[in-house]
């Protein structure tokens, strides 16, 4: 049997004795580290090199989006699991786009905290039912509302995404507010804003958005 080596990233001194005892009812996870906040969880992940680690998300010393792009960065083969209070939609796609592979609320049940730990050691991402269905429903939202606002047939040259990207730019939207609103990354938005001038052949932003208003693009709900 394979022994998960596990690090626990926490500032609730008793959240983190729970899951000792949890995890010593469970002899394939070993319990490896604790650390108190988010410069202790950087520096016990490069020590010890977990494979799992369950990241809280408000703690001092570095919140746990910084610490787990700092870990993920030195140690990209660590699976880290957010384990927090917070269901809102900026928490949830920010710890995604920071590279977690899961994510469960401190009030889920304890087999499926150990479920995700194991699915997350095995290589697999998976996220709890509440945060699950918060995504789909993110997505449904995002699809009924430029379902609503973009014309169909205009510029055949771009794709989808490309098309998405330069509905927002000509509703003013900002390039980082472009990639948390499609759950990108701020290159990836950049590469599909160079591609869309390039096919358009226009010079800049404000040339962009007078083309795309003229099309009908940019109305906004």
């Amino acid at each position: 049997m394979d022994i998960i080596r596990l690090l626990v990233a926490d500032d609730h001194a008793l959240f983190r004795e729970g899951l000792v005892a949890l995890f010593s009812a469970n002899q394939d996870i070993e319990l490896i580290g604790e650390a108190a906040n988010g410069g202790e969880a950087i520096t016990l992940a490069e020590r010890l090199q977990p494979d799992v680690i369950l990241m809280d998300i408000n703690m001092p010393g570095g919140n746990g989006i910084f610490a787990t792009r700092k870990i993920l960065h030195a140690s990209p083969t660590i699976g880290i699991i957010m384990v927090t209070m917070l269901e809102d939609d900026a928490s949830v796609f920010n710890a995604m786009r920071a590279g977690t592979r899961g994510y469960v609320l401190k009030g889920a049940q304890h087999e499926e905290l150990l479920q995700t730990i194991r699915a997350v050691a095995n290589g697999q991402a998976l996220f709890g039912s509440p945060i699950a269905t918060r995504i789909m429903n993110f997505f449904q939202n995002i699809e009924a509302d430029l379902g609503d606002t973009l014309p169909e047939d205009v510029f055949p040259e771009l794709t989808s995404r490309e098309l998405e990207v330069l509905n927002l730019i000509a509703q003013g939207v900002n390039n980082n507010q472009i990639a948390e609103t499609l759950v990108i990354s701020d290159k990836t938005v950049r590469n599909h804003i160079t591609s869309v001038f390039s096919k358009l052949q226009v010079a800049d932003r404000a040339s962009a958005i007078i083309r795309a208003r003229n099309a009908g693009l940019g109305n906004s709900k």
